[in-house]
């Protein structure tokens, strides 16, 4: 009986023992890649990665050091070194962000089939993680398979709205559908996130260039002959047909002398944008069936053309065009942009059936 009673003791030691010596272990394999992590945030990939493989030895199987070193050797250029570890993390399915930088290696490569693929298995483990759809999205895009793109966007836009990014996406794929008014509307969802930079530029360009793209003016006998051509969108949506001319239509006041001569490029655009919104909305109210754009954008700027706040609207979406002016009124109406911002943090924005 005595001799039982010392075994199990012996035993009882050996675990109280093993369970410290490993939780010394794992503690230490945790300081080694959170140390490996901030050399990566300095930007200091090589030792960074000295850093993980040092966990490595401590832990083979560690999933978090063989992300982080993936992710940091992407980071470094070192995509093709990055890939055997990350197809070794993916299917534990602890990282979705796993799949999307394999996804999105590939993707790079144009090899669209293999990224589609991983994509698609990161979807089936994590089917709420936001940047896979967009990744997926970008994808599609590249490849010019432009109602995916439209389908991923949307997805993203749900599960992150105020991912500007993912803005963007759906507005490029609509512009590449030719449904111009959808495109013009996700252009100023995507300005209203992001006013001030190098894509904001590009983004205001692109609402130009839709309002413009088919008014062709000519001069007869020294006055001026506009010709407008409505371009099919090819999406058999006859509402959307009657928004490409809307915008069109629009797009003729900026050769209108007579009405040009006391009207600013900021108050043609508000014209252009208040009369779309109007107009979009109106048929929205008419729809029984309403998808993604109708209650997503058509409905929000319907509401926003009854508001008080079109001035500031304008203002936002136009600032890398007219930048200096516009930052002066924001200057001297400060309490008009709280009062946009405020509107649009409280308006709810449906995503359809």
């Amino acid at each position: 009986m005595k001799t039982s009673n010392l075994f199990i003791l012996f035993l009882f030691s050996c675990l109280i023992t093993s369970t410290t010596i490993y939780g010394q272990d794992t503690a230490k394999v945790k300081a080694i890649i959170n140390r490996g992590i901030a050399l990566h945030d300095s930007a200091k990939y090589s030792e960074a990665i000295d850093k993980y493989k040092e966990a490595l030895k401590l832990d083979p199987g560690n999933l978090h050091a063989q992300y982080e070193m993936s992710f940091t050797m992407v980071s470094s250029g070192r995509q093709d070194e990055a890939i055997p570890v990350l197809e070794k993390v993916c299917p534990s399915n602890e990282y979705a962000e796993a799949y999307d930088l394999l996804a999105s290696i590939y993707d790079d490569k144009k090899d669209y089939t293999k990224a589609l693929a991983i994509y698609k298995q990161g979807l089936a483990a994590f089917p709420k993680y936001q940047r896979l759809y967009f990744n997926l999205g970008i994808s599609y895009l590249r490849q010019e398979k432009y109602p995916e793109a439209e389908e991923n966007a949307i997805k993203a836009i749900t599960l992150n709205p105020k991912h500007a990014s993912s803005q963007r996406l759906y507005a490029l794929a609509m512009y590449h559908r030719h449904r111009d008014v959808a495109s013009i509307m996700a252009f100023c969802s995507f300005l209203m996130l992001e006013p001030q930079t190098n894509r904001s530029a590009e983004a205001y360009q692109y609402i130009q260039k839709i309002f413009l793209a088919g008014v062709k003016v000519d001069t007869v006998n020294g006055k001026k002959s506009i010709t407008i051509t409505v371009q099919d969108n090819k999406a058999g949506d006859d509402d959307f047909g009657l928004q490409t001319m809307v915008a069109t239509l629009g797009a003729s006041s900026y050769y209108d002398d007579d009405k040009n001569k006391n009207q600013s490029g900021i108050d043609i655009l508000n014209d252009q944008l208040t009369s779309i919104f109007k107009v979009a909305g109106e048929i929205q109210e008419k729809k029984k069936h309403k998808d993604f754009f109708w209650k997503y954008y058509a409905e929000f700027f319907y509401k926003l053309t009854k508001t008080d706040n079109m001035p500031a609207f304008i203002r936002l979406v136009s600032l890398s065009g007219y930048h200096d002016e516009n930052l002066k009124w924001f200057k001297e109406n400060d309490y008009k942009l709280k009062a946009l911002s405020s509107w649009v943090a409280s308006a709810k924005r449906e995503t359809g059936e």
